[in-house]
């Protein structure tokens, strides 16, 4: 069970916890700055170890499951020389190109970050339990989950945006030209995220993926140190920079919220399905339908209407929420 008692000695940042897991709202003041500009996000997260630190670069390690041991070397090597240089690696600890990035961040000595498409108690895939333990303490595991939830397979989709939210520049070793990898890198390039890509040989079906995103403009990755030096060049926002960040965009979305009302091209149900919309947490329309009391094919085509003018965003197919300004 996880209990509402607040952290010892600072009253002013509200954490439930139990022996090994805490959780945050999106409203303390630990909650991870990278995730409030972007839509999508949950309204907390619990985690064993700690959190990103906001003031240190951070990299996304992320490509194929069924990995060449070309992709294992390389994995390893770079989250081990970017973790080294200070960079946070997140990943989703998945088999693969995942846990060996993050094996190679605990290699080199630096702090690394799971994210999880299940509870932060559950260990999945479990042939990863010894990277499981390992991470908390040099780092640590979150989930938008609570503990005991199973990892079902739509979490995991979802959690790539979590994972591309949280780092500055996302990196992919290997992956197929139609992979799993391709969310993350969707999400990240919709969050402005830089993306890189290590090279691989022509005609190499597990670099296809990766050789695809460099023709289309991602960074090539030819060396750790191409990915460090952009993340080094990013700039350090600090803590007055991200307050003031966050009351922009509040201010933001209050003025969003009166142009709406004055919005003489909304209809009502337009303007009663955004009052039942969140900033954080997503709704189908089935859910829209039992909070209003109106119609599926009137709760649609408002739905539709407000993702055109820009006051709603569709973040996975059939899941909406309110879009910030």
């Amino acid at each position: 069970m996880v209990s509402d008692k607040k952290t010892p000695g600072n009253n002013s940042i509200l954490i439930e916890e139990t022996a090994f897991i805490r959780c945050v709202n999106n409203t303390d003041r630990g909650w991870p700055k990278r995730l409030e500009p972007h839509t999508g996000m949950p309204k907390k997260l619990f985690y064993r170890g700690r959190l990103p630190d906001d003031r240190q670069p951070t990299c996304a390690i992320i490509g194929t499951r069924m990995c060449s041991p070309y992709g294992h070397r390389t994995a390893f090597e770079f989250g081990k020389k970017l973790a080294e240089q200070g960079i946070q690696i997140i990943s989703g600890m998945a088999v693969g190109i995942d846990g060996y990035a993050q094996e190679g961040a605990l290699a080199g000595g630096g702090t690394t970050y799971a994210v999880l498409g299940s509870g932060p108690d559950i260990c999945y895939p479990p042939s990863n339990h010894a990277l499981f333990e390992q991470i908390p303490e040099a780092g640590g595991i979150l989930s938008e989950h609570p503990p005991g939830t199973a990892p079902l397979p739509a979490h995991f989709a979802a959690r790539n945006r979590i994972i591309s939210a949280l780092a500055d520049v996302v990196l992919v070793v290997e992956a197929r030209l139609k992979s799993g990898t391709n969310i993350t890198v969707d999400f990240a390039l919709k969050q402005g995220k830089t993306v890189f890509a290590v090279p691989g040989r022509v005609g190499d079906h597990l670099s296809d993926g990766c050789n695809y995103l460099i023709s289309q403009g991602a960074g090539i990755a030819y060396s750790p140190e191409a990915v460090i030096s952009e993340l080094l060049s990013l700039p350090r926002p600090g803590r007055s920079e991200i307050e003031a960040s966050a009351s922009n965009r509040e201010l933001r979305r209050l003025q969003q919220e009166r142009k709406l009302l004055q919005d003489t091209s909304l209809t009502e149900n337009a303007k009663k399905i955004y009052g039942a919309l969140s900033y954080e947490d997503t709704a189908v329309a089935d859910d829209l339908v039992e909070q209003t009391g109106i119609g599926i094919a009137a709760v649609s085509s408002a739905l539709s209407l407000l993702v055109l003018k820009g006051y709603a965003v569709e973040t996975l197919q059939g899941f909406y929420q309110r879009a910030d300004s």
